[in-house]
């Protein structure tokens, strides 16, 4: 393990906790990540690591925040929603910050990336749940009055499908003996045919994305006081998931060669 010193520079930070095998990853580095948080984070991680905390515990950290976003929408009014779109923001945050942490003090472990995925799983699942609950007035109205909290507790089963499916792909390949697949440009495009020219449009409208914590959180915050919103979005996690199941099969992803 390389000597780091224990009261780092911001410079320091950036220079070996942002390496851009991470800020250049074309799939799985988030936009706010691109638009301010990798800005912000450095500050949050020199505190951090002037603590006895490990990247695990700060991962602990943000599977709790992630984990208040849904139930946070139980609160009535604005408040619920404007808390829940903060918790998603800050659950990035340590996200951002838990990495950097770890390839700081040289500890990325398999247990950090399962716990990561832990909080992920989490967080997107449970949005979908308490916002059904939310447009069905619980708990001041009885949960069987409404259809909102099954439909919400489906579209909860599909958001959770559509990451498993991700997962299931990396599993696929290393129970095959398969390289892990490169994070790079086009990697997810299907190799020929009507379906790479879909997915081609869905790099522009991202559909996709709409299921992650922070953008779901923006969409019960712009239309959350509809109930139509929910069958909306209902209907499009199906189609999602659908497309996502399609354009896997069609990939090189499962491929020998």
């Amino acid at each position: 393990m390389a000597t780091r010193p224990s009261r780092p520079t911001i410079a320091q930070i950036r220079e070996i906790s942002q390496p851009i095998s991470v800020t250049g990853r074309s799939t799985s580095e988030h936009w706010i990540a691109d638009l301010y948080q990798r800005r912000i984070s450095p500050y949050l991680t020199r505190i951090l690591l002037r603590t006895p905390i490990t990247a695990n515990g700060v991962t602990w950290l943000m599977i709790l925040v992630g984990a208040s976003i849904g139930p946070s929408l139980l609160i009535p009014g604005w408040q619920g929603i404007a808390i829940a779109l903060l918790l998603s923001h800050l659950q990035m945050l340590i996200d951002c910050c838990d990495g950097e942490v770890a390839r700081w003090r040289e500890t990325k472990s398999p247990m950090g990336i399962f716990l990561d995925k832990l909080g992920h799983y989490l967080a997107e699942g449970l949005i979908p749940i308490c916002f059904g609950l939310r447009l069905a007035n619980w708990p001041t109205e009885a949960v069987t009055n409404s259809i909102y909290p099954f439909l919400g507790a489906l579209l909860s089963l599909l958001v959770i499908v559509n990451k498993g499916l991700n997962d299931a792909v990396h599993v696929a390949r290393a129970f095959s003996g398969l390289p892990k697949i490169q994070d790079k440009s086009g990697i997810n495009m299907p190799t020929k045919g009507i379906l790479r020219k879909l997915r081609k449009i869905f790099n522009f409208i991202p559909a996709q994305r709409m299921f992650h914590s922070v953008e779901f959180t923006m969409y019960v915050a712009i239309f959350g006081t509809l109930g139509e919103s929910l069958k909306i979005a209902l209907g499009i996690a199906l189609f999602v998931t659908v497309g996502h199941i399609a354009a896997i099969v069609s990939s090189a992803k499962l491929r020998n060669n």
